[in-house]
């Protein structure tokens, strides 16, 4: 058998080379195939740290007769969902019309032009709980291509229109939310509040930082901080700072032990608001998250995207085994997925190089702006933006909207903590590339699925990270503050409100989204730090503790250089009487210097 994943650059897909299954990575020769030898096409779709990902590779996908049974019935494809957001979303969307209970793995069975005629997630490798096992499923599905293919079709073509119709964006014009409708927006989640055990609804129950996000922006400081406090309590830390993915009980017990880097950084952001809001014990959970992105999932050029919920404990595979054993520090930790995602790593570099800045940690800031550099030298060297890649391997995946947009936030970040104007002009480039007359859009199409419609446009779907339009939204109202270009704000703007109902109406589920349109529709506040030439100086924690939306301390020469360069808050700020000085503006207006101790 050909064993077409040994080379792949992702992780994952090693991890299922050596599977009986014959697995092709995701490109049109698979579809293809299945043309010419007019059978169906099983997607299997999953990711490295992904605990039932590795049950099911164990029970079904390392079955030899399991494995002959795909093989001769249909043409198997292995898709990292981290490496291909895209095609992860699109069959996400045509499982919803199988499923309620989406998730991973998603095993999706679809007619040779890819769309899926039946979908699921996780098949036991026996009948188990009313669910069907594997080689049921299989039979099934065979059965029905051969012998009822006529409605297998139709509901492929129907799964099929009702993406394409998904994708069209309608022309409706839209505006921010008022504030009485964020507020109507924030009840639903104190409604969901659970008031015993902390965060919002039942089992499983997740961290929701994209929601925290908002509650933080809105000044629903109590209900955030009430949320982060009871994480950090809870099982879902671990005891080296890192949280864990989500929690199977209500009550944050028993968590699913896989860690993201996604997770850790945001929360990272998170803990550090809610210091500046007055929760001196959220500086001790955001410096532990710091630890474990500089400790575990730092690779020296890039972080990781995530670490394993399985490790092997006296020649035993087991989830969770490390984490809760007494003598762990004698045993080997679980793999990392040393896959280095652009997007992921520039929500990394934004929340540990503004942490950076707010505990006064430059250690900090110094790891983001080495991430910030092997990026940029890495993923974009020759203009076109990279996905993803490993310490030796690029991806030949197109890169996502969200790549753009979350290494541009991060670079906007760097500008701030270090004064090195480059980051931002090379932020602004990012977003020039993906900007539209209607916001932003992907800059490039996956083409398997641009070429059977199957592309989902738009997405403004959230879940545990922000989408695409978000992260470009929040990268193009952070430009506007710094060099008050109004174009910046208003594509930011155009973007985002055309889904802003949407998100009112399920604040859980986009978050960031209405944490942008809050911040959008509120005052700006922008704090500027003008240091004498020369000068020993950090900043008071006084000023660390103010939550702006910018902070910008830098000398005086710097200050005058990056004014030069078009940031426009920096004009006309200068030290006052030879001594640090500070400026608090709001929308660009500020108030009278205030001159500050050595």
């Amino acid at each position: 058998m050909v064993n077409r994943l040994a080379d792949a650059m992702s992780p994952y897909l090693r991890a299922h080379a050596e599977n009986p299954v014959p697995w092709h990575p995701w490109g049109a020769e698979a579809f293809t195939e299945a043309v010419e030898r007019d059978v169906p096409v099983f997607v299997s779709i999953g990711y490295a740290t992904c605990h039932w990902c590795h049950v099911m590779a164990r029970e079904s996908f390392s079955d030899e007769g399991i494995a002959a049974y795909l093989g001769e019935h249909f043409v198997c494809i292995k898709v990292d969902r981290e490496e291909h957001p895209s095609v992860d979303a699109s069959y996400l969307a045509q499982a919803a019309a199988f499923t309620q209970g989406l998730g991973w793995p998603l095993s999706i069975f679809a007619a040779p032009d890819g769309a899926a005629f039946h979908a699921g997630t996780y098949f036991p490798p026996e009948p188990m709980g009313g669910r069907p096992s594997f080689r049921q499923v299989l039979e099934a599905v065979v059965d029905a291509w051969t012998n009822r293919r006529d409605v297998a079709l139709s509901t492929a073509d129907a799964v099929g229109s009702a993406v394409r119709a998904a994708g069209e964006r309608g022309a409706e014009a839209a505006e921010l939310p008022t504030r009485e409708q964020l507020t109507a927006s924030i009840g639903r989640l104190e409604h969901a509040e659970d008031e015993l055990f902390g965060g919002f609804g039942g089992a499983p129950k997740f961290p929701v930082a994209p929601a925290i996000g908002f509650l933080q922006a809105y000044g629903a400081d109590e209900l955030a901080t009430r949320t982060l406090d009871a994480m950090a309590r809870s099982p879902l830390r671990d005891r080296d700072g890192g949280f864990f993915r989500y929690a199977t009980q209500r009550d944050w017990s028993q968590p699913h032990y896989e860690r993201m880097l996604y997770d850790n950084a945001l929360l990272l952001g998170a803990y550090t608001r809610a210091w500046q809001s007055g929760s001196d014990d959220a500086r001790v959970t955001a410096e532990g998250i710091a630890s474990f992105l500089l400790d575990t999932l730092w690779l020296g050029w890039g972080f990781a995207s995530g670490q394993d919920s399985e490790s092997m404990i006296d020649g035993v595979r087991t989830e969770g085994g490390y984490y809760t054993a007494e003598h762990r520090g004698t045993l080997e930790p679980p793999p990392l997925d040393g896959k280095v995602l652009t997007g992921w790593n520039g929500l990394a570099i934004e929340n540990l190089a503004r942490a950076g800045l707010v505990f006064a940690r430059p250690d900090w800031v110094t790891v983001a702006r080495i991430a910030a550099d092997e990026l940029l030298q890495r993923h974009d060297g020759d203009g076109v933006l990279v996905r993803a890649s490993t310490v030796d391997t690029a991806s030949t995946a197109v890169a996502a909207l969200e790549d753009y947009g979350m290494l541009a936030c991060g670079l906007i970040e760097v500008t701030c903590a270090t004064g090195d104007v480059s980051y931002l002009k090379r932020a602004r480039d990012l977003l020039d590339r993906v900007a539209t007359a209607d916001g932003f859009a992907e800059p490039q199409q996956d083409g398997i699925l641009a070429a059977r419609g199957l592309v989902l446009r738009d997405d403004p779907s959230e879940g545990a990270y922000p989408s695409g339009l978000s992260a470009c939204a929040r990268a193009s109202r952070m430009l506007w503050l710094l060099t008050e270009d109004r174009a910046a704000r208003d594509r930011a703007e155009t973007a985002i409100a055309p889904f802003v109902e949407q998100g009112l109406a399920n604040p859980a589920g986009f978050g960031a989204l209405l944490e942008e349109a809050s911040r959008l529709g509120g005052a700006a506040r922008q704090t500027v730090i003008v240091v004498p030439d020369g000068a020993e100086f950090t900043v008071p924690e006084a000023v660390r503790r103010q939550r702006a939306d910018v902070l910008l301390p830098l000398s005086e020469t710097r200050a005058s250089e990056l004014a030069a360069s078009g940031i426009e808050l920096l004009e006309g700020r200068s030290v006052v009487d030879g001594r640090p000085t500070l400026y608090v503006c709001e929308d660009f207006t500020c108030r009278l210097p205030e001159t500050l101790e050595v």
